[in-house]
């Protein structure tokens, strides 16, 4: 009994194992479809009431798809070139940066001292601050710039997604012989749809409010590109945790640029770190209730492990796949065995 179920242990382990190396090394297949499907998921019930209105689900699939379209070309749009902006500045920044963060040489030092003691002459002394922003930049543009090809993928994937939404859950629902199966089935499709858009729908505008406040901010402060600031506010929010505090190192960032000190330049990335703190911890558990609420443990975890497995992109899809998990999963394990029709 006992190498019984050592067996049966190890077997699950080494599926896990493959089952991770291959989403990993299918990341550039399986990452565009994976996001096309949750967008089209979220965008489900929009479809679904398409249909009970009598519009064609090609024609409802077409109309939502070049909606999609429109808005990733226009957040592309409206950061295309505040970025390229300070790509063409790259040397100045990086010189502004430098001359900025003298205040930390001395803190350096002492850390390379003990680093010194500790290692011995392994390490080199560098003197003040070194910063290159092309290597920040560099490995920046090769996760962030998708190829071609993935683009296709993403954007293939959601048309037929959308036009084929009825074909699909009918041949989930007939993969099933047993009718308590079938309808278990059907439930799972439709609270995942239910929940993923009534989570992403309310995130959605609480990111909306955080964008708007990103921009405000900017504007008062006195940084440029003031419409820029609330779209990268607005994106990077859907990120838990991660997003917010890349927003706070950017505009850091961009604050030792533009202003003489460095007091100045942390006035921005404070303010807007004391309304995440407000906005994470009091204003989304209150609007979000107690049903849509996700346990943040399970959040960060999530966060972690699709941020490690696909990048950047792991990390907005984190949230979205953990709440299908977790629907699929109150379904096929429940705590009390549903009531079903006779």
């Amino acid at each position: 009994m006992l190498w019984r179920t050592a067996a049966q242990t190890a077997t699950i382990g080494i599926f896990a194992v493959m089952f991770i190396a291959a989403l990993y090394f299918g990341r550039p297949v399986l990452l565009p479809a994976a996001a096309a499907t949750v967008i089209g998921l979220m965008l489900g019930p929009i479809s679904g009431r398409a249909d009970r209105l009598g519009i064609p689900p090609l024609l409802s699939a077409i109309v939502l798809w070049l909606l999609v379209i429109g808005v990733f070309y226009g957040v592309i749009a409206l950061l295309a070139s505040p970025v390229a902006d300070w790509i063409g500045k790259a040397p100045e920044v990086t010189a502004n940066i430098k001359e900025k963060l003298h205040v930390l040489d001395r803190p350096l030092a002492m850390l390379a001292d003990v680093r010194k003691a500790i290692l011995g002459n392994k390490t080199q002394e560098q003197g003040g601050v070194g910063f290159d922003i092309a290597q920040v930049i560099q490995p920046v543009l090769l996760v962030v710039t998708p190829a071609i090809g993935q683009i296709v993928i993403f954007f293939g994937t959601l048309f037929f997604f959308l036009a084929g939404r009825n074909q699909l859950r009918h041949v989930l629902v007939v993969f099933f012989d047993v009718r308590e199966s079938r309808l278990r089935m059907l439930k799972i499709m439709n609270d995942v749809e239910h929940n993923l858009t009534s989570y992403l729908s309310v995130v959605a505008v609480i990111n909306l409010v955080v964008g708007l406040i990103a921009g405000v901010v900017a504007y008062f402060v006195g940084l440029p590109n003031v419409l820029a600031w609330a779209v990268l506010g607005f994106i990077l929010n859907f990120v838990p945790y991660i997003g917010a505090l890349m927003m706070q190192l950017i505009l850091l960032g961009v604050g030792l640029v533009t202003f003489p000190s460095l007091t100045q330049a942390l006035v921005a990335p404070v303010l807007y770190l004391a309304f995440t703190t407000l906005e994470g911890h009091f204003i989304t558990p209150s609007i979000m209730g107690r049903r849509l609420t996700l346990n943040p443990l399970t959040v960060f975890l999530s966060l972690v492990f699709w941020s490690w497995l696909w990048g950047p992109v792991g990390a907005f899809l984190a949230v979205p796949i953990l709440i299908m998990v977790l629907v699929a999963a109150s379904h096929l394990f429940p705590k009390e065995e549903p009531a079903l029709p006779s």
